[in-house]
């Protein structure tokens, strides 16, 4: 992670997610993920419940990742690596299909 205005960069292992997907219109799906770090790279020590908000199209495309700190913008951002990590967990067939499931209306 990577504090705006810091020179510290940390690099969080991420070992489980846990989503939850809602649409939010036609055109977008938001995608709130909970993350279960390794022990080895923990969450910063400013951060308080560290999420990731992940906004798709409502075909499963990622248009952005954000990270969240009690489900509010925070002062951090992810590195190119924990944006990979959660790229490859979205870009998964089971997610993909959840995110199509959820963009129909109902």
């Amino acid at each position: 992670m990577i504090q705006y205005g810091s020179e510290r960069v940390t690099q969080l292992q991420i070992l489980a997610f846990e989503p939850r997907i809602e649409r939010r219109d036609e055109q977008w799906v938001d995608i709130e993920l909970g993350l279960v770090l390794s022990p080895a790279t923990p969450c910063p020590e400013e951060i308080t419940q560290l999420t990731a908000l992940v906004i798709c199209t409502t075909n499963g495309t990622i248009i952005q990742i954000v990270p969240l700190d009690e489900g509010c913008d925070c002062e951090f951002q992810f590195t190119i690596d924990e944006k990979e990590q959660i790229q490859a967990y979205i870009e998964q067939e089971d997610v993909q299909k959840a995110i199509l499931e959820s963009a129909v209306p109902k």
